[in-house]
């Protein structure tokens, strides 16, 4: 019967989808035989908010939405989809646009060949004669501009029914009309009269003029695709960051691996060490260091206990703990950044507007032009006049072609911040992008930015009479039972400095202070001024150092060997290089 799925007090998953129940004992019936139930069911209705198809958009103009791929009325380019997909499959616009490039131009070097060499003084001669040279042009260029430009075609008569003239209107007329011309010549020549004839009475062909302007157009779409698609890049690097699967807990208490899409609201969750956290939500059992770089830039791994929230993508430390989702699918934390990256690619920037503007009459007043190419080539040229009127309006309509005026600015905006986002650089919209030019100085509030990420070792002060290796034994060999996020780095500086850790016994871990062990029967300890003073005398050079290194932006940990502290270590996080 029907379910208000909101209302629904139990649930079950079964082949990847979610199964709403009013009671246990329908739940327990279900569970029983799953499949028998589930056939019954037919297709499963959409849920509130879902949408049949996804609503894509165009690169260009992101004003443009429809449901289901298609055509930019404006601009004519593909539309893409307005959510990006982590897929890694190629764009199949790029490939049918680069299959179309590599099959033109293998059919029109040969064109273009036999229509170079006819002016070229002896080879003439070897070529075929020009009514069977022709024939050769016509069957090679068919192909190239009735299937490989053939999208062009389709763009500028859509340009034409929207009345939004663009450059692919210029671009299919200045194909098709040289196209057209070429093929009633050697078709029907008679029908020419004199003025398109040359001195030898031949209606001249231009179907190497055709098929190169198509060929270079598509080189100009491939390369295009090609930075839209690295640009993606970035994008879908953001959306790997989160994991695809989490771990649920059931009723029961048993755990089910679960994929990403199927974790509800209110759902408990597992999280092991060394894996991602799947969503936002609260620690409700167990304690963990998370790497939060991903969204603050710092580099030090935070705390966290029952009660404190833990945001999706970031990475979970040495310990396990139990969270509960709050927020989930598009309401994470990560998804509204990968959002906000793709809208920002799709946003104009304020001299868009005016490219668009002056567009929308350059693309007229170029046909304009080559009419009036053509009527005063036709008239004042020499003979045969008609034929390079045909050539000068063909050229005006292809040289004028505002590709660069309509593409130049959205390209640099998709390019500019799809490049920022992988340098970790979230570039809020167009405009901001362009306001970029008039700013002088630069500040930086997290540093975490500007530096690699993982804290390394920086420096090692000993007390006098200690020397510098036996401080960093002794803080190594502590360190190697701590799951503290500094134990790491001190680790792997002593390895790099080949210091052996010493054996430590009666190894202890003081929350929120240090670590503290047995070395040779004295007691030695590692960690924050507090717990230092607490336990040693702490000698005041040995506190101005520390003071110093601070200062410069490295955290400081106290070495103390029975009843006074004999070092300290400074750990930082490197610039990049």
């Amino acid at each position: 019967m029907p379910l208000d799925i909101s209302a629904a007090k139990y649930k079950h998953s079964h082949a990847g989808r979610h199964w709403y129940f009013c009671s246990q004992h329908c739940l327990d019936k279900f569970a029983a035989e799953p499949e028998r139930y589930a056939k019954a069911s037919g297709k499963p209705a959409l849920l509130p908010g879902a949408t049949p198809a996804a609503i894509y958009t165009c690169p260009m103009h992101p004003e443009i939405r429809q449901a289901g791929p298609g055509n930019c009325p404006k601009c004519g380019m593909a539309l893409e989809p307005v959510a990006p997909i982590a897929d890694d499959q190629p764009n199949p616009e790029l490939l049918d646009m680069a299959r179309r490039f590599w099959v033109g131009l293998a059919l029109t070097v040969p064109v273009l060949g036999l229509a170079m060499a006819e002016h070229l003084p002896g080879l003439h001669v070897a070529l075929p004669n020009p009514k069977f040279s022709g024939w050769i042009q016509f069957v090679l260029s068919v192909p190239v501009v009735l299937w490989a430009a053939w999208p062009f075609f389709v763009r500028g008569w859509n340009s034409l029914m929207s009345r939004n003239l663009n450059m692919y209107t210029l671009i299919a007329l200045g194909i098709g009309v040289a196209f057209a011309y070429s093929a009633v010549a050697l078709l029907a020549p008679g029908l020419f009269p004199p003025a398109f004839r040359d001195s030898h009475g031949e209606v001249g062909l231009y179907f190497e003029a055709a098929a190169v302007i198509a060929v270079l157009v598509l080189l100009g779409e491939v390369l295009q695709l090609r930075a839209r698609q690295s640009t993606s890049g970035a994008i879908r690097a953001l959306l790997k960051v989160a994991p695809r699967t989490a771990i649920r807990i059931r009723p029961d208490g048993s755990d089910e691996g679960v994929p990403l899409d199927q974790v509800q609201r209110g759902d408990r969750l597992r999280v092991r060490p060394g894996e991602k956290v799947p969503v936002d939500g609260v620690i409700l059992e167990g304690r963990s260091s998370v790497d939060e770089s991903l969204v603050t830039g710092e580099p030090m791994p935070v705390e966290k206990h029952p009660g404190e929230k833990v945001t999706g993508g970031t990475i979970n430390g040495t310990g396990s703990f139990v969270m509960r989702a709050e927020r989930v699918g598009a309401e994470t934390l990560l998804a509204q950044i990968v959002h906000m990256v793709a809208e920002a690619q799709r946003t104009r920037a304020p001299i868009q507007n005016l490219a668009d503007q002056v567009s929308s009459y350059f693309v007229p007043a170029v046909v304009g032009i080559a009419l009036v190419a053509f009527v005063v080539w036709s008239i004042y040229g020499p003979p045969p006049a008609m034929s390079f009127a045909l050539v000068s309006a063909v050229s005006v309509l292809i040289i004028a072609c505002p590709c660069a005026l309509g593409l130049a600015t959205p390209m640099s905006i998709m390019v500019g911040t799809g490049r920022g986002a992988q340098g970790g650089v979230l570039i809020r919209n167009a405009e901001a992008l362009e306001r970029m030019e008039k700013i002088d100085t630069l500040v930086v509030d997290k540093t975490g930015t500007l530096t690699e990420g993982k804290p390394r070792l920086a420096s090692i002060l000993a007390a006098d009479g200690v020397a510098e290796s036996r401080v960093l034994q002794i803080a190594a060999g502590l360190e190697r039972g701590s799951e503290h996020p500094l134990a790491a780095a001190i680790l792997q500086g002593a390895q790099e400095r080949r210091a052996e850790p010493v054996s430590v016994s009666d190894f202890v871990s003081v929350t929120g202070k240090g670590v503290a062990g047995t070395v040779g029967g004295r007691q030695v300890a590692l960690g924050n001024l507090r717990f230092a003073e607490s336990i040693a005398s702490v000698p005041q050079t040995l506190m101005d150092e520390s003071d110093a290194l601070r200062r410069s932006g490295e955290t400081v940990v106290f070495l103390v060997e029975g009843s006074h502290a004999v070092g300290i270590l400074g750990v930082a996080d490197p610039i990049k290089a």
